[in-house]
C-alpha cells in the first residue's frame, strides 16, 4: 500500500510542477483558477530559489518511501526524478536560477495576453 501511495504522490508532484508552468493557459478559460495558478506558481518559485526549502509532497513521498522500504532522497523532486533525466549531470544553480526565470516569463506572458484580450474585449463593448 505505501509503494502505491508514493507512487501516487509522485504523480501528484508532477502534475503539480505541470500546472505551475503550464496552468496559466488554462486559466485563460478559466478564471477563477488563475488564484490556485498564481498560489502553485508563487509557492514554486520560493521553494526553488530558497536554499533549504523541502516541498511537503517530496517529504509526504519520503514517508510513504521509507514505509514501502524504498530508499527515500534527499533534496528536492525535480532535482531527484527530472534533472537526471533533463541533465546527465546535474543542474547547476545559475541554470535553475535561469529556468526559474523562463517559467516565470511564460507566466507573466500568458496573464499578459490574457489582460490585453480583456481589455480589448471592453474596449469594442464601448465603442
Amino acid at each position: 500500500m505505501y509503494r502505491a501511495l508514493t507512487e501516487v504522490t509522485i504523480i501528484v508532484h508532477l502534475a503539480f510542477i505541470v500546472f505551475v508552468v503550464a496552468g496559466g493557459i488554462v486559466a485563460r478559460r478559466r478564471w477563477w483558477l488563475a488564484i490556485a495558478h498564481l498560489a502553485a506558481l508563487s509557492w514554486a518559485v520560493f521553494a526553488e530559489l530558497s536554499p533549504g526549502i523541502v516541498c511537503p509532497l517530496t517529504a509526504l513521498e519520503n514517508f510513504f518511501a521509507i514505509r514501502a522500504g524504498i530508499t527515500s532522497y534527499s533534496g528536492d523532486f525535480v532535482a531527484h526524478y527530472l534533472v537526471p533525466v533533463i541533465y546527465q549531470e546535474g543542474l547547476p544553480l545559475n541554470w535553475q536560477y535561469a529556468l526559474t526565470a523562463v517559467v516565470i516569463a511564460l507566466n507573466v506572458a500568458v496573464y499578459a495576453s490574457l489582460l490585453w484580450k480583456r481589455r480589448s474585449s471592453r474596449a469594442s463593448e464601448v465603442v
